[in-house]
């Protein structure tokens, strides 16, 4: 039975950190891209409408819901620690955990509220930053749920 539920959580953590992994890889290889070819103010205003469109219930299971499973799948892996695939199962919680939700937390969010904060005369001057560091922290959490993905399925092969 703890088999059968440690494979379904398993399986339904690769599937979510997939799905965040291919949300950010857009950004990463397009959107941002196009959102830099816009004039300054069209561009931070069509991010800021990202930001606050992108808080609703579909993205939000998806990203929470991943980060809820990793830490789940996190204490279960110590259940699993001597079988196949129990140490990838850590690995790639922690990956997620780390390399996607907390570089969110850290990183592109405190960047998002900047962005929403800065007065319009110093818009054009936080936008170029802006998009430097925000694209740059997007690429490490792209590769973090993608390699979790990878790790997730891996391990789950091995069970």
């Amino acid at each position: 039975m703890l088999d059968r539920a440690i494979f379904t959580l398993t399986f339904a953590a690769a599937i979510g950190s997939g799905v965040i992994g291919g949300i950010f890889y857009a950004f990463s290889t397009v959107v941002m891209a196009a959102l830099g070819r816009l004039p300054s103010a069209q561009g931070a205003g069509a991010m800021k409408a990202i930001n606050v469109t992108v808080i609703n219930p579909v993205f939000m299971i998806a990203f929470m819901g991943t980060g809820v499973l990793c830490l789940v799948l996190a204490g279960v892996s110590l259940i699993w620690w001597g079988r196949p695939g129990g140490i990838l199962i850590l690995a790639a919680s922690l990956l997620y955990l780390l390399g996607c939700f907390g570089v969110t937390l850290l990183c592109n969010v405190p960047l998002n509220h900047q962005l929403a904060a800065v007065a319009p005369a110093q818009e054009a001057a936080l936008w170029s930053r802006y998009l430097d560091l925000w694209t740059a922290w997007n690429h490490v959490r792209t590769l973090a749920p993608i390699l979790s993905a990878i790790l997730f399925t891996a391990a789950l092969l091995l069970a």
